[in-house]
Protein backbone atom coordinates (compact mmCIF):
# COMPACT_ATOMS: atom_id res chain seq x y z
CA UNK A 1 0.00 0.00 0.00
CA UNK A 2 1.39 3.38 -0.97
CA UNK A 3 2.18 5.86 1.76
CA UNK A 4 -0.43 8.51 2.44
CA UNK A 5 0.26 12.09 1.55
CA UNK A 6 2.29 14.03 4.09
CA UNK A 7 0.45 16.92 5.71
CA UNK A 8 2.14 20.27 5.54
CA UNK A 9 2.27 22.51 8.57
CA UNK A 10 -1.27 23.73 9.04
CA UNK A 11 -2.10 27.41 8.85
CA UNK A 12 -5.47 28.98 9.74
CA UNK A 13 -6.09 29.45 6.01
CA UNK A 14 -5.45 25.78 5.19
CA UNK A 15 -7.69 24.67 8.07
CA UNK A 16 -10.53 26.89 6.85
CA UNK A 17 -10.08 25.44 3.37
CA UNK A 18 -10.46 21.95 4.81
CA UNK A 19 -13.50 23.08 6.82
CA UNK A 20 -15.23 24.24 3.64
CA UNK A 21 -14.33 21.04 1.81
CA UNK A 22 -15.58 18.95 4.73
CA UNK A 23 -18.93 20.79 4.71
CA UNK A 24 -19.49 19.80 1.08
CA UNK A 25 -19.49 16.09 1.85
CA UNK A 26 -22.47 16.55 4.16
CA UNK A 27 -24.16 18.44 1.30
CA UNK A 28 -23.31 15.55 -1.04
CA UNK A 29 -24.49 12.50 0.91
CA UNK A 30 -27.52 14.11 2.57
CA UNK A 31 -29.31 13.65 -0.76
CA UNK A 32 -29.21 9.89 -0.15
CA UNK A 33 -30.66 10.38 3.32
CA UNK A 34 -33.55 12.61 2.24
CA UNK A 35 -34.50 11.61 -1.31
CA UNK A 36 -33.74 7.87 -1.04
CA UNK A 37 -34.19 6.81 2.59
CA UNK A 38 -36.78 9.28 3.83
CA UNK A 39 -39.17 9.71 0.89
CA UNK A 40 -38.95 7.64 -2.28
CA UNK A 41 -37.27 4.23 -2.01
CA UNK A 42 -39.41 2.52 0.64
CA UNK A 43 -42.82 2.94 -1.06
CA UNK A 44 -41.37 2.36 -4.54
CA UNK A 45 -39.46 -0.82 -3.69
CA UNK A 46 -42.53 -2.11 -1.85
CA UNK A 47 -44.58 -1.57 -5.03
CA UNK A 48 -41.94 -3.38 -7.14
CA UNK A 49 -41.94 -6.31 -4.68
CA UNK A 50 -45.75 -6.39 -4.80
CA UNK A 51 -45.63 -6.68 -8.60
CA UNK A 52 -43.09 -9.50 -8.35
CA UNK A 53 -45.24 -11.31 -5.75
CA UNK A 54 -48.36 -11.05 -7.89
CA UNK A 55 -50.17 -8.95 -5.29
CA UNK A 56 -50.05 -7.97 -1.63
CA UNK A 57 -50.96 -11.47 -0.47
CA UNK A 58 -47.99 -13.07 -2.24
CA UNK A 59 -44.38 -13.48 -1.11
CA UNK A 60 -40.93 -12.63 -2.46
CA UNK A 61 -37.70 -14.46 -1.71
CA UNK A 62 -34.53 -12.76 -0.52
CA UNK A 63 -31.50 -14.38 1.16
CA UNK A 64 -33.52 -17.48 1.94
CA UNK A 65 -36.39 -15.51 3.46
CA UNK A 66 -39.98 -15.56 2.20
CA UNK A 67 -41.23 -12.02 2.76
CA UNK A 68 -44.52 -10.26 2.26
CA UNK A 69 -44.04 -7.29 -0.09
CA UNK A 70 -44.93 -4.81 2.66
CA UNK A 71 -42.15 -6.29 4.84
CA UNK A 72 -39.50 -6.35 2.10
CA UNK A 73 -38.07 -2.87 2.56
CA UNK A 74 -38.05 -3.02 6.37
CA UNK A 75 -36.22 -6.36 6.14
CA UNK A 76 -33.65 -4.75 3.84
CA UNK A 77 -33.14 -1.91 6.31
CA UNK A 78 -32.62 -4.40 9.14
CA UNK A 79 -30.11 -6.44 7.12
CA UNK A 80 -28.23 -3.34 5.99
CA UNK A 81 -27.97 -2.04 9.56
CA UNK A 82 -26.56 -5.39 10.72
CA UNK A 83 -24.02 -5.24 7.89
CA UNK A 84 -23.13 -1.67 8.88
CA UNK A 85 -22.55 -2.75 12.47
CA UNK A 86 -20.11 -5.41 11.22
CA UNK A 87 -18.30 -3.33 8.60
CA UNK A 88 -18.10 0.17 10.12
CA UNK A 89 -15.64 -0.71 12.92
CA UNK A 90 -13.38 -2.42 10.37
CA UNK A 91 -13.56 0.63 8.09
CA UNK A 92 -12.74 2.90 11.02
CA UNK A 93 -9.78 0.82 12.17
CA UNK A 94 -8.46 0.54 8.62
CA UNK A 95 -8.70 4.32 8.13
CA UNK A 96 -6.74 5.04 11.30
CA UNK A 97 -4.30 2.18 10.79
CA UNK A 98 -3.29 3.19 7.26
CA UNK A 99 -3.73 6.95 7.43
CA UNK A 100 -5.64 6.87 4.12
CA UNK A 101 -8.95 8.28 5.32
CA UNK A 102 -9.59 10.38 2.23
CA UNK A 103 -9.10 7.47 -0.18
CA UNK A 104 -11.27 5.14 1.92
CA UNK A 105 -14.02 7.75 2.22
CA UNK A 106 -13.84 8.45 -1.52
CA UNK A 107 -14.02 4.76 -2.46
CA UNK A 108 -17.06 4.16 -0.26
CA UNK A 109 -18.75 7.39 -1.34
CA UNK A 110 -18.47 6.54 -5.03
CA UNK A 111 -19.44 2.93 -4.43
CA UNK A 112 -22.61 4.18 -2.70
CA UNK A 113 -23.26 6.80 -5.36
CA UNK A 114 -22.90 4.22 -8.17
CA UNK A 115 -25.32 1.86 -6.43
CA UNK A 116 -27.79 4.73 -5.96
CA UNK A 117 -27.54 5.63 -9.66
CA UNK A 118 -28.43 2.00 -10.35
CA UNK A 119 -31.91 2.49 -8.86
CA UNK A 120 -32.88 3.99 -12.23
CA UNK A 121 -32.92 0.45 -13.62
CA UNK A 122 -35.20 -0.94 -10.89
CA UNK A 123 -38.60 -1.27 -12.51
CA UNK A 124 -41.27 -3.87 -13.18
CA UNK A 125 -40.57 -6.88 -10.96
CA UNK A 126 -36.82 -6.25 -10.40
CA UNK A 127 -37.10 -6.26 -6.64
CA UNK A 128 -33.90 -8.31 -6.24
CA UNK A 129 -31.86 -5.72 -8.14
CA UNK A 130 -33.33 -3.00 -5.94
CA UNK A 131 -32.59 -4.99 -2.78
CA UNK A 132 -28.94 -5.67 -3.57
CA UNK A 133 -28.36 -2.09 -4.71
CA UNK A 134 -29.86 -0.79 -1.47
CA UNK A 135 -27.68 -3.04 0.71
CA UNK A 136 -24.57 -1.91 -1.16
CA UNK A 137 -25.54 1.78 -1.08
CA UNK A 138 -26.53 1.88 2.59
CA UNK A 139 -23.48 -0.04 3.82
CA UNK A 140 -21.20 2.24 1.77
CA UNK A 141 -23.08 5.28 3.10
CA UNK A 142 -22.45 4.22 6.70
CA UNK A 143 -18.78 3.43 6.14
CA UNK A 144 -18.11 6.73 4.39
CA UNK A 145 -19.85 8.55 7.25
CA UNK A 146 -17.43 6.99 9.76
CA UNK A 147 -14.41 8.38 7.95
CA UNK A 148 -16.15 11.71 7.30
CA UNK A 149 -16.96 12.25 10.99
CA UNK A 150 -13.46 11.22 12.02
CA UNK A 151 -11.96 14.16 10.09
CA UNK A 152 -13.61 16.63 12.53
CA UNK A 153 -11.05 16.44 15.38
CA UNK A 154 -8.21 16.59 12.84
CA UNK A 155 -9.33 19.67 10.92
CA UNK A 156 -10.78 21.71 13.83
CA UNK A 157 -9.26 22.82 17.12
CA UNK A 158 -11.12 21.90 20.30
CA UNK A 159 -12.61 25.37 20.73
CA UNK A 160 -14.01 25.57 17.20
CA UNK A 161 -15.49 22.09 16.77
CA UNK A 162 -19.01 23.05 17.86
CA UNK A 163 -19.13 25.72 15.16
CA UNK A 164 -17.56 23.53 12.46
CA UNK A 165 -19.76 20.53 13.28
CA UNK A 166 -22.91 22.68 13.33
CA UNK A 167 -22.06 24.33 10.02
CA UNK A 168 -21.46 20.96 8.41
CA UNK A 169 -24.76 19.57 9.65
CA UNK A 170 -26.61 22.72 8.57
CA UNK A 171 -25.04 22.59 5.12
CA UNK A 172 -26.17 18.99 4.80
CA UNK A 173 -29.78 19.86 5.60
CA UNK A 174 -29.70 22.60 3.00
CA UNK A 175 -28.27 20.36 0.27
CA UNK A 176 -30.56 17.44 0.99
CA UNK A 177 -33.56 19.76 1.17
CA UNK A 178 -32.81 21.46 -2.15
CA UNK A 179 -32.56 18.22 -4.13
CA UNK A 180 -35.63 16.81 -2.39
CA UNK A 181 -37.62 19.94 -3.32
CA UNK A 182 -36.62 19.55 -6.98
CA UNK A 183 -37.51 15.85 -6.96
CA UNK A 184 -40.86 16.42 -5.27
CA UNK A 185 -41.68 19.10 -7.87
CA UNK A 186 -40.92 16.56 -10.61
CA UNK A 187 -42.95 13.85 -8.87
CA UNK A 188 -46.00 16.05 -8.21
CA UNK A 189 -45.99 17.77 -11.61
CA UNK A 190 -47.72 14.89 -13.34
CA UNK A 191 -45.76 15.59 -16.49
CA UNK A 192 -44.19 12.13 -16.65
CA UNK A 193 -45.05 8.62 -15.50
CA UNK A 194 -44.97 8.30 -11.70
CA UNK A 195 -42.61 5.33 -11.72
CA UNK A 196 -40.20 7.08 -14.07
CA UNK A 197 -40.29 10.20 -11.87
CA UNK A 198 -39.34 8.11 -8.84
CA UNK A 199 -36.49 6.37 -10.70
CA UNK A 200 -35.14 9.71 -11.92
CA UNK A 201 -35.36 11.10 -8.38
CA UNK A 202 -33.53 8.11 -6.89
CA UNK A 203 -30.78 8.25 -9.53
CA UNK A 204 -30.42 12.01 -9.09
CA UNK A 205 -29.39 11.41 -5.45
CA UNK A 206 -26.53 9.20 -6.65
CA UNK A 207 -25.45 11.78 -9.22
CA UNK A 208 -25.63 14.57 -6.63
CA UNK A 209 -23.58 12.48 -4.19
CA UNK A 210 -20.91 11.74 -6.81
CA UNK A 211 -20.57 15.29 -8.15
CA UNK A 212 -20.33 17.14 -4.84
CA UNK A 213 -18.07 14.53 -3.22
CA UNK A 214 -15.38 15.78 -5.59
CA UNK A 215 -14.92 18.94 -3.49
CA UNK A 216 -13.95 17.23 -0.20
CA UNK A 217 -11.76 14.81 -2.14
CA UNK A 218 -9.78 17.80 -3.40
CA UNK A 219 -9.60 19.72 -0.13
CA UNK A 220 -9.28 17.18 2.70
CA UNK A 221 -5.83 15.86 3.59
CA UNK A 222 -4.65 12.64 5.16
CA UNK A 223 -2.76 12.49 8.43
CA UNK A 224 -0.16 9.80 9.19
CA UNK A 225 -1.61 6.48 10.35
CA UNK A 226 -0.20 3.56 12.29
CA UNK A 227 1.09 1.50 9.35
CA UNK A 228 1.17 3.60 6.21
CA UNK A 229 3.88 1.41 4.66
CA UNK A 230 2.02 -1.88 5.15
CA UNK A 231 0.59 -4.10 2.44
CA UNK A 232 -3.17 -4.22 2.03
CA UNK A 233 -3.49 -7.63 3.70
CA UNK A 234 -1.31 -6.60 6.65
CA UNK A 235 -3.21 -3.33 6.98
CA UNK A 236 -6.55 -5.14 7.11
CA UNK A 237 -5.38 -7.76 9.62
CA UNK A 238 -3.72 -5.06 11.73
CA UNK A 239 -6.90 -3.00 11.60
CA UNK A 240 -9.01 -5.88 12.88
CA UNK A 241 -6.59 -6.45 15.77
CA UNK A 242 -6.61 -2.74 16.53
CA UNK A 243 -10.43 -2.77 16.59
CA UNK A 244 -10.32 -5.40 19.32
CA UNK A 245 -7.92 -3.25 21.30
CA UNK A 246 -10.18 -0.22 20.83
CA UNK A 247 -13.20 -2.01 22.25
CA UNK A 248 -11.13 -3.29 25.16
CA UNK A 249 -9.68 0.19 25.71
CA UNK A 250 -13.14 1.62 26.33
CA UNK A 251 -12.76 0.31 29.88
CA UNK A 252 -9.96 2.85 30.31
CA UNK A 253 -12.36 5.65 29.38
CA UNK A 254 -15.48 5.04 31.51
CA UNK A 255 -16.75 8.61 31.07
CA UNK A 256 -16.44 8.31 27.29
CA UNK A 257 -18.45 5.10 27.50
CA UNK A 258 -21.07 6.78 29.69
CA UNK A 259 -21.39 9.61 27.17
CA UNK A 260 -21.78 7.03 24.39
CA UNK A 261 -24.60 5.32 26.32
CA UNK A 262 -26.30 8.67 26.98
CA UNK A 263 -26.06 9.52 23.27
CA UNK A 264 -27.41 6.10 22.28
CA UNK A 265 -30.49 6.66 24.42
CA UNK A 266 -31.43 10.23 23.56
CA UNK A 267 -30.49 9.77 19.90
CA UNK A 268 -32.72 6.71 19.90
CA UNK A 269 -35.55 9.02 20.90
CA UNK A 270 -34.62 11.50 18.15
CA UNK A 271 -34.44 8.87 15.40
CA UNK A 272 -37.63 7.08 16.49
CA UNK A 273 -39.65 10.31 16.66
CA UNK A 274 -38.52 11.19 13.12
CA UNK A 275 -39.23 7.72 11.68
CA UNK A 276 -42.61 7.43 13.48
CA UNK A 277 -43.85 10.94 12.67
CA UNK A 278 -45.33 10.08 9.25
CA UNK A 279 -47.15 7.04 10.65
CA UNK A 280 -48.50 9.13 13.53
CA UNK A 281 -49.59 11.92 11.17
CA UNK A 282 -51.39 9.55 8.81
CA UNK A 283 -53.00 6.98 11.11
CA UNK A 284 -53.66 9.01 14.27
CA UNK A 285 -54.05 12.58 13.02
CA UNK A 286 -55.56 11.73 9.63
CA UNK A 287 -53.22 14.02 7.69
CA UNK A 288 -52.60 13.43 4.00
CA UNK A 289 -49.39 12.91 2.02
CA UNK A 290 -49.24 16.53 0.88
CA UNK A 291 -49.15 17.70 4.52
CA UNK A 292 -46.47 15.16 5.38
CA UNK A 293 -44.33 16.10 2.38
CA UNK A 294 -44.69 19.79 3.22
CA UNK A 295 -43.58 19.11 6.79
CA UNK A 296 -40.56 17.11 5.60
CA UNK A 297 -39.44 19.98 3.37
CA UNK A 298 -39.98 22.54 6.10
CA UNK A 299 -37.91 20.48 8.56
CA UNK A 300 -35.01 20.33 6.11
CA UNK A 301 -34.76 24.08 5.67
CA UNK A 302 -35.59 25.12 9.25
CA UNK A 303 -33.05 22.57 10.55
CA UNK A 304 -30.41 24.44 8.54
CA UNK A 305 -30.98 27.54 10.66
CA UNK A 306 -31.54 25.50 13.82
CA UNK A 307 -28.14 23.82 13.59
CA UNK A 308 -26.42 27.20 13.20
CA UNK A 309 -28.47 28.68 16.05
CA UNK A 310 -27.59 25.92 18.52
CA UNK A 311 -23.96 26.19 17.47
CA UNK A 312 -24.00 29.87 18.47
CA UNK A 313 -25.80 29.09 21.73
CA UNK A 314 -23.14 26.49 22.55
CA UNK A 315 -20.42 29.13 22.24
CA UNK A 316 -22.30 31.40 24.62
CA UNK A 317 -23.82 29.03 27.17
CA UNK A 318 -21.69 25.89 26.82
CA UNK A 319 -22.06 22.82 24.62
CA UNK A 320 -23.32 20.47 27.30
CA UNK A 321 -25.93 22.94 28.55
CA UNK A 322 -27.14 23.54 25.00
CA UNK A 323 -27.56 19.81 24.33
CA UNK A 324 -29.36 19.38 27.66
CA UNK A 325 -31.65 22.29 26.75
CA UNK A 326 -32.41 20.68 23.39
CA UNK A 327 -33.39 17.45 25.19
CA UNK A 328 -35.84 19.43 27.32
CA UNK A 329 -37.42 20.75 24.12
CA UNK A 330 -37.56 17.23 22.63
CA UNK A 331 -39.34 16.00 25.78
CA UNK A 332 -41.84 18.86 25.60
CA UNK A 333 -42.49 18.30 21.89
CA UNK A 334 -43.21 14.59 22.37
CA UNK A 335 -45.48 15.38 25.32
CA UNK A 336 -47.43 17.98 23.34
CA UNK A 337 -47.74 15.58 20.37
CA UNK A 338 -50.00 13.42 22.55
CA UNK A 339 -52.62 16.21 22.58
CA UNK A 340 -52.64 17.13 18.86
CA UNK A 341 -56.12 17.21 17.38
CA UNK A 342 -57.15 15.09 14.41
CA UNK A 343 -56.83 16.89 11.10
CA UNK A 344 -54.98 19.83 12.69
CA UNK A 345 -52.31 20.39 10.05
CA UNK A 346 -51.24 23.72 11.57
CA UNK A 347 -50.56 22.04 14.93
CA UNK A 348 -48.52 19.33 13.17
CA UNK A 349 -46.47 21.95 11.32
CA UNK A 350 -45.84 23.78 14.60
CA UNK A 351 -44.54 20.61 16.23
CA UNK A 352 -42.39 19.90 13.16
CA UNK A 353 -40.97 23.44 13.36
CA UNK A 354 -39.77 22.99 16.95
CA UNK A 355 -38.33 19.57 16.06
CA UNK A 356 -36.42 21.17 13.19
CA UNK A 357 -34.94 23.83 15.46
CA UNK A 358 -33.30 21.29 17.77
CA UNK A 359 -32.82 18.38 15.33
CA UNK A 360 -29.57 19.36 13.62
CA UNK A 361 -28.11 21.08 16.67
CA UNK A 362 -28.61 18.08 18.95
CA UNK A 363 -26.79 15.83 16.51
CA UNK A 364 -24.06 18.28 15.51
CA UNK A 365 -23.16 19.26 19.09
CA UNK A 366 -23.21 15.63 20.22
CA UNK A 367 -20.72 14.81 17.46
CA UNK A 368 -18.55 17.71 18.58
CA UNK A 369 -18.64 16.59 22.23
CA UNK A 370 -17.78 13.03 21.29
CA UNK A 371 -14.77 14.20 19.27
CA UNK A 372 -13.35 15.67 22.48
CA UNK A 373 -13.64 12.53 24.62
CA UNK A 374 -11.82 10.12 22.26
CA UNK A 375 -8.02 9.66 22.09
CA UNK A 376 -6.17 11.48 19.28
CA UNK A 377 -5.01 9.38 16.34
CA UNK A 378 -7.83 6.85 16.67
CA UNK A 379 -10.73 9.02 15.59
CA UNK A 380 -12.15 6.72 12.90
CA UNK A 381 -12.10 3.68 15.19
CA UNK A 382 -14.01 5.51 17.90
CA UNK A 383 -16.39 7.18 15.44
CA UNK A 384 -17.26 3.73 14.10
CA UNK A 385 -18.54 2.92 17.61
CA UNK A 386 -20.41 6.24 17.58
CA UNK A 387 -22.05 5.34 14.27
CA UNK A 388 -22.95 1.89 15.61
CA UNK A 389 -24.69 3.61 18.52
CA UNK A 390 -26.49 5.75 15.96
CA UNK A 391 -27.59 2.83 13.77
CA UNK A 392 -28.16 0.27 16.52
CA UNK A 393 -30.25 2.56 18.66
CA UNK A 394 -33.17 2.27 16.22
CA UNK A 395 -33.82 -1.21 17.59
CA UNK A 396 -34.64 0.04 21.10
CA UNK A 397 -37.04 2.73 19.91
CA UNK A 398 -38.83 0.31 17.59
CA UNK A 399 -39.12 -2.19 20.42
CA UNK A 400 -40.68 0.38 22.78
CA UNK A 401 -43.13 1.50 20.08
CA UNK A 402 -44.06 -2.11 19.29
CA UNK A 403 -44.70 -2.93 22.96
CA UNK A 404 -46.73 0.25 23.50
CA UNK A 405 -48.89 -0.39 20.45
CA UNK A 406 -49.31 -4.06 21.35
CA UNK A 407 -50.37 -3.35 24.94
CA UNK A 408 -52.42 -0.16 24.50
CA UNK A 409 -53.41 -0.19 20.80
CA UNK A 410 -52.88 3.59 20.91
CA UNK A 411 -50.62 5.67 18.68
CA UNK A 412 -50.79 8.50 21.21
CA UNK A 413 -49.53 6.31 24.05
CA UNK A 414 -46.83 4.96 21.74
CA UNK A 415 -45.50 8.41 20.85
CA UNK A 416 -45.48 9.64 24.44
CA UNK A 417 -43.66 6.49 25.59
CA UNK A 418 -40.57 7.80 23.79
CA UNK A 419 -40.12 10.44 26.49
CA UNK A 420 -38.23 7.83 28.52
CA UNK A 421 -35.30 7.98 26.09
CA UNK A 422 -34.91 11.74 26.45
CA UNK A 423 -35.26 11.68 30.23
CA UNK A 424 -32.74 8.88 30.84
CA UNK A 425 -30.37 10.33 28.22
CA UNK A 426 -30.64 13.72 29.93
CA UNK A 427 -29.83 12.26 33.35
CA UNK A 428 -26.82 10.30 32.07
CA UNK A 429 -25.45 13.32 30.23
CA UNK A 430 -25.79 15.41 33.41
CA UNK A 431 -23.76 12.77 35.27
CA UNK A 432 -20.90 12.72 32.72
CA UNK A 433 -17.93 14.79 33.94
CA UNK A 434 -16.99 16.07 30.49
CA UNK A 435 -13.86 18.08 31.43
CA UNK A 436 -12.42 15.02 33.15
CA UNK A 437 -13.42 12.76 30.23
CA UNK A 438 -11.67 15.14 27.80
CA UNK A 439 -8.49 15.24 29.87
CA UNK A 440 -8.47 11.45 30.29
CA UNK A 441 -8.64 11.10 26.51
CA UNK A 442 -5.61 13.37 26.20
CA UNK A 443 -7.36 16.38 24.69
CA UNK A 444 -7.59 20.08 25.47
CA UNK A 445 -10.69 21.24 27.38
CA UNK A 446 -12.34 24.14 25.50
CA UNK A 447 -13.59 27.13 27.48
CA UNK A 448 -17.25 26.75 26.52
CA UNK A 449 -17.72 23.03 27.23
Amino acid sequence: MAAPEVVEEESPQSRRREHRGWFWYDWADSAFQTTVLTVFLGPYLTAVATTAAGGEEGFVAFLGLDLRPKAYFTALVTISVLLQIVTMPIVGALADHTGRKKQIMGFLAYLGAAATLGFYFVSGDRYLLGGWLFLLANVAFGGARVTYDSFLPQIAEAGERDDVSSRGWAFGYLGGGLLLAVNLALYLSGGIDEGLAVRISLASAGLWWAIFAIIPMLRLRNRPGYAHDATVSRAVSGSVRQLGRTIADLRRYPRTLLFLVAYLLYNDGVQTVISFSSTYAEHELGLGKSTQIGAILMVQFVAFGGALLLGRLALRYGTKRTVLGSLVIWTAVVGVAYFLQKGAAIQFFAIAFFIAIVLGGTQALSRSLYSLVIPPGREAEYFSLYQISDKGSAFLGSLVLTLALQVTDSYRTAIVSLIVFFVIGFVLLVIVDLPRAIREAGNEVPDHI
